[in-house]
């Protein structure tokens, strides 16, 4: 899988919790209570964010390399999977019409496979990395 590490800068505010920031996500922004929360809401912005990306057919960020101590956030497996899948097309020129094609689904098929809130089959994220020349890894640490 790609490298979805996102580095974020927790600032805590004079009235108390702390505003999150990711240097290479502008569009993810959130706040939380205490450093718990805000790192759990960091992970709903990032992701959020990211599909805005996605929608738009733009290019992903890519994570900067996080500093001693600095916490990242990262997608869950499922959605890094499909965000690498995603990258891979991205690089490749691929429209999604071709790796409709390639798979031989429909459209609307597809656009699940982007759709980072839809919870997609394994399979069908594979099929779509083997369409690319691609695999997936998954890996326990």
């Amino acid at each position: 899988m790609d490298d979805f590490d996102f580095p974020v800068i927790l600032e805590p505010q004079p009235e108390g919790g702390f505003v999150v920031t990711f240097p290479d996500v502008p569009e993810a922004i959130t706040q939380g209570e205490d450093e718990g929360e805000a790192l759990l809401y960091a992970l709903d912005a990032l992701e959020t964010a990211l599909s805005f990306y996605v929608d738009a057919r733009k290019p992903l960020p890519v994570p900067s390399a996080a500093e001693a101590g600095q916490p990242t956030v990262r997608p869950s497996a499922l959605e890094c999977a499909k965000l690498g899948v995603y990258r891979a097309m991205m690089e490749q020129g691929i429209k999604k019409s071709e790796l409709a094609r390639r798979l031989g689904w429909h459209m609307p098929q597809v656009d699940r496979l982007f759709d980072l809130r839809h919870a997609s089959r394994l399979d069908q994220i594979e099929a779509a990395a083997r369409a690319l020349g691609r695999h997936i890894e998954v890996r326990v640490a």
